[in-house]
């Protein structure tokens, strides 16, 4: 098992900046790929990026590339997402996952609680 912990959510205003860390624990040998994703009230959740875990590959969608940055710190087991630039419509609850990775969110095994960012205008 993989526990993952999502931290610096919070709210800001739009042009802002934040960014969200993802701790793992457990047996993070079975990490191949660190995800992102992002859920709104009432939509369906968002593919935001990932990263590989023994490797420095990112993929971002087009939707976020540009403002958005994936990065990870190995030695503290512990993914990054840098949010700028941020706009009302980032709202959501950010997720992190875990596993062997993909562009969906059943390509991952395991998942954070989600940490809430709110964007104001």
């Amino acid at each position: 098992q993989v526990q993952l912990v999502e931290s610096g959510g919070g709210l800001v205003q739009a042009g802002a900046s934040l960014k969200l860390s993802c701790t793992a624990s457990g047996r993070t040998d079975d990490v191949y790929k660190m995800g992102w994703f992002r859920q709104a009230p009432g939509k369906q959740r968002e593919f935001v990026g990932f990263i590989g875990w023994s490797n420095d590959n990112s993929y971002l969608p087009n939707s976020v590339k540009g403002r958005f940055t994936i990065s990870k710190d190995n030695a503290k087991n512990t993914g990054y997402l840098q949010m700028t630039t941020l706009k009302p419509e980032d709202t959501a609850i950010y997720y992190c996952a875990a596993g062997r990775g993909g562009l969906t969110a059943g390509a991952y095994d395991y998942w954070g609680r989600g940490t809430q960012v709110t964007v104001s205008s």
